[in-house]
């Protein structure tokens, strides 16, 4: 309670801009193609929580994602479903819950070679995620003076013993504020990789690159 969220750095704003676009040149090939696109950026409420999908492509919700070559994997073989730190499964479910329980899919795109995958679930697929009733847990929880468990645990950094937050932790705007008692109460430490920033929960051995401080 009364915690700021961290703001977001400007190498994190341009990735969800890329994004942005992404959605716009896919949605409108679909329409091209002769696909029916409806609903874009459609408001949907569910549960009292309003949300906005990305479009309804043929009576399908669809999401569009733009993913690295690693993670397209993900929607190629639908293990995004067992591997889903950012919620991608729920949300989908959600707003397909919002539309009557349709079907839905994600439209993935790969940033590199411009491949798409369409990874697509019925709506028994994605009942089983009961946004509705996980709507109303986050509401318990909000409403608890005690914080509630963390959501994952943090990982292994190489074989050097140092402890770096999950991915589902990473992109938290409030990360620093639930891991205050990291590295014997200091907090995380902050290093800078080439491919950004990694937060570290212990540190065994310091790493030789650049460390920042929030």
């Amino acid at each position: 309670e009364g915690q700021k969220p961290e703001e977001l750095r400007p190498q994190t704003m341009l990735q969800f801009m890329f994004g942005d676009v992404w959605e716009s040149i896919l949605l409108y090939l679909a329409k091209e193609a002769g696909h029916t696109v409806t609903h874009e950026q459609g408001e949907v409420t569910l549960n009292g929580v309003k949300g906005h999908n990305d479009a309804i492509i043929d009576g399908v919700v669809v999401d569009v994602k733009s993913a690295s070559p690693f993670a397209i994997k993900k929607f190629e073989t639908k293990s995004v479903v067992e591997d889903d730190p950012f919620g991608y499964m729920e949300q989908l479910s959600g707003y397909c819950e919002a539309h009557g329980k349709l079907d839905g899919a994600f439209l993935a795109v790969q940033k590199v070679t411009g491949k798409l995958v369409l990874c697509d679930f019925s709506w028994e697929d994605l009942e089983i995620y009961n946004v509705s009733d996980r709507i109303d847990y986050m509401r318990d929880v909000l409403d608890d003076s005690e914080p509630p468990d963390r959501c994952y645990d943090p990982v292994p950094e190489g074989k050097s013993g140092n402890l770096k937050l999950d991915t589902g932790c990473k992109y938290c705007a409030f990360k620093h504020h639930c891991w205050s008692d990291a590295n014997d109460g200091i907090g995380l430490r902050t290093f800078i990789y080439s491919d950004g920033p990694r937060h570290f929960t212990h540190v065994e051995k310091t790493p030789r690159t650049e460390e920042v401080t929030f």
